[in-house]
């Protein structure tokens, strides 16, 4: 009997699946991590945080929960990466066409392949903005195409990528990633123009994977592979703001949190972050209905009308 999981503490009429607009969708896998392992830990991490975290967003002047977030079932497929793999790409999916809005969290980063590969099945034109220390781009790493290491390797062939804040790769990722379309750390502390150069290369419909070693470890330490040189925090958040002012944003994933139970903070963080990206979200959204409410024969450009623009070509 499944154990109904709560956002935040919010009260029980906003995290029904009938009714919520927000889904959130558990993968705590932690299989193909190289280095410090954990990451299967976060999420719980993150729920506890979540329960301690102000639920009014003071920059939005919203309380997004009240759009409701429903947390589904945890996916537990362990039997290996590529049946993981396919096991988010289903659940993923199934939701999307449920007319949700789908998040997801991690996990380390291999969950991502499942949940890129359904968005890019339900949204034309689709870009994915990732956000990383680490390229991640191997077409094969140990002996399986769904390692953390090779979790964009698919989205670089099918979807429009675009990364931001690589600071760590292998000399075979030279070959597969697309410079004009990479935004290296080091490159942007001195380019003022990163973020709209950046939007300006993204089409309409953006999915955002977000690894949490994107940002610096001195405000994010608790990641598998942290690196030096990050992103900080109201950098991201202004950045993140464009992004969901500007484009359609259909969902986004957070992953990569491992844990460390004598330091909270970076829980927090994720927690508060993840709020943060739903109260721009609606508010993105509200804003621009909003804007024609009083003139009927002006045609809304919500972000939520995602789901007009569906492939018409739909596997279910």
């Amino acid at each position: 009997m499944k154990t109904e999981k709560i956002f935040a503490g919010i009260q029980q009429e906003f995290s029904k699946q009938e009714t919520a607009k927000i889904i959130l969708i558990p993968v705590p896998y932690d299989g193909t991590s190289t280095w410090q392992k954990g990451a299967d830990k976060g999420f719980e991490a993150f729920m506890e945080a979540a329960d301690n975290m102000e639920l009014y967003d003071i920059e939005t002047d919203s309380e997004v929960y009240k759009k409701g977030i429903y947390i589904t079932e945890t996916i537990n497929e362990k039997s290996s990466p590529d049946a993981m793999v396919e096991a988010v790409h289903l659940e993923v999916k199934k939701y999307i066409n449920k007319n949700k809005f789908v998040t997801i969290f991690g996990g380390e980063h291999s969950i991502s392949i499942g949940s890129i590969r359904a968005f890019n099945e339900c949204f034309e034109n689709l870009t994915v903005l990732h956000l990383d220390a680490h390229a991640d781009l191997r077409k094969e790493y140990e002996g399986s195409a769904f390692n953390h290491a090779c979790a964009l390797y698919e989205a670089s062939q099918n979807t429009n990528l675009i990364q931001i804040g690589i600071r760590s790769m292998d000399i075979t990722e030279k070959n597969i990633l697309d410079n004009n379309k990479v935004y290296f750390a080091q490159e942007m502390i001195y380019d003022d123009y990163w973020m709209d150069s950046a939007l300006d290369q993204m089409t309409e419909n953006v999915f955002i994977t977000f690894d949490l070693d994107v940002l610096d470890p001195s405000i994010m330490p608790s990641t598998g592979t942290p690196e030096p040189g990050g992103l900080f925090w109201n950098e991201t958040l202004e950045f993140l703001k464009k992004v969901f002012q500007q484009k359609n944003v259909v969902g986004f994933d957070l992953v990569e949190l491992c844990p460390n139970p004598n330091n909270k903070a970076p829980d927090f963080l994720t927690a508060k972050l993840y709020y943060k990206m739903l109260s721009y979200k609606f508010y993105s959204k509200d804003e621009k209905e909003g804007d024609y409410e009083s003139d009927p024969t002006h045609e809304v450009n919500s972000p939520f009308k995602n789901l007009s623009k569906f492939k018409e070509n739909e596997d279910g």
